[in-house]
């Protein structure tokens, strides 16, 4: 079987990059823009510097603007990013490049809700569309899609005493049982909740987000618990 030459692999890439809105988005989006108010999420300082580093806050967030452009799953996202070569490419992945798992995205999306991130984060984003003459297009899509997280395996008390904002006794941690690793706070996520949509019952969160009908751009995107509806974006 003959081997593709330069040339023909040359071809192909351009005949990809005249369908991939991906390419023209890195074209026109400063991404080192938004490290500086990504940062505060590296701010703690490393007990160790063995191990793995931590991924790239650029990078994570690349991802998230992936994952809300094609309306998928923190599992469907790490396997797309390894399968397309379109994703691997606007991230800047080799082949040979480790990528993020779903839990690392689903833990950098949390950091992002922690530090109340996103709202400035796409304004930021929305700001650079617009300087460069991407406006909204025919109209907008409004779509909210669910986050599921592990299910918590709680007493009725103990979710009556959440869902007013109180934490359970049963979570603190005990400092006797620190070491062992044991601590239920630790493995408790107080912030997600309930909600039922078309006979299916979730447990997280939900990505709110308004996109261009046209550019598949993202203008609003907010992060809420599963049961709020009907956010006024715009």
């Amino acid at each position: 079987m003959p081997q593709p030459g330069f040339f023909d692999l040359d071809e192909r890439y351009a005949k990809l990059n005249e369908r991939d809105p991906l390419v023209k988005l890195n074209q026109i989006i400063d991404w080192e823009a938004f490290r500086e108010p990504l940062s505060v999420l590296r701010n703690k300082p490393r007990k160790s510097q063995t191990g793995r580093k931590p991924y790239d806050v650029v990078l994570m967030f690349k991802i998230l603007v992936l994952q809300h452009l094609y309306s998928v799953s923190d599992d469907d996202i790490e396997y797309q990013i390894r399968d397309r070569h379109s994703f691997g490419r606007f991230l800047g992945h080799d082949l040979e490049d480790k990528i993020p798992d779903a839990k690392t995205i689903w833990l950098f999306r949390e950091q992002l809700t922690r530090h109340e991130l996103h709202k400035t984060l796409f304004e930021r984003f929305d700001q650079q569309l617009v300087s460069q003459g991407c406006r909204a297009q025919k109209g907008q899509i409004i779509d909210a899609s669910f986050v599921d997280v592990p299910r918590q395996r709680n007493s009725r008390k103990e979710n009556a005493q959440i869902k007013v904002g109180e934490i359970p006794e049963r979570f603190e941690a005990n400092p006797l049982r620190l070491r062992a690793g044991q601590a239920v706070k630790a493995q408790k996520d107080t912030e997600a909740r309930w909600a039922r949509k078309n006979q299916k019952t979730h447990f997280g969160y939900k990505n709110h987000i308004s996109v261009d009908n046209k550019p598949k751009m993202i203008r609003a995107y907010e992060v809420t618990s599963a049961e709020v509806h009907g956010l006024g974006l715009r």
